[in-house]
């Protein structure tokens, strides 16, 4: 698997939640990680962000360990600091603080330059009746292409 295949998406978070803004963050990471990472053992699982004395920290996303690793290997769910500039962190702060929002990751992905990166976003939680609406709208796409492919 080579570097820019990385993507790894959370895809329940965008049937629990409706996503109203996004941002592009790095990642404080040790070198078993990211090596992990690079070998495509990272899940966006259950994972959630939280702001704390002005630093962004992402919680519960699990990170396998290193199979080469030996002692220095690291701890599989430990929280990781993420890096947004000061107008980024105050804006999710504000947001995040606003009752029925959130602040869930999306995407991790290896960019270019070989560096971790993580796609957060503020979101709305979506109730059951939003719910049913994505599922009906996601099955008529799947009708739609099927009929389209069929000719």
């Amino acid at each position: 698997m080579k570097q820019k295949d990385i993507n790894i998406k959370n895809r329940r978070a965008t049937f629990d939640y409706e996503i109203v803004e996004t941002f592009t963050a790095g990642m404080v990471l040790t070198g078993t990680e990211i090596k992990s990472i690079r070998g495509g053992h990272a899940s966006l699982v259950d994972t959630f962000c939280y702001v704390n004395n002005g630093e962004v920290w992402v919680k519960n996303m699990n990170i396998a360990e290193y199979f080469y690793g030996t002692y220095n290997n690291h701890a599989a769910r430990r929280d990781r600091k993420l890096l947004l500039n000061r107008k980024e962190i105050a804006r999710l702060q504000k947001n995040g603080r606003d009752a029925g929002f959130t602040i869930v990751p999306l995407r991790l992905f290896i960019n270019e330059r070989g560096l971790a990166k993580l796609v957060i976003g503020i979101a709305r939680g979506k109730k059951e009746y939003d719910k049913r609406q994505s599922i009906k709208e996601r099955d008529d796409k799947r009708a739609m292409a099927r009929l389209f492919h069929k000719s």
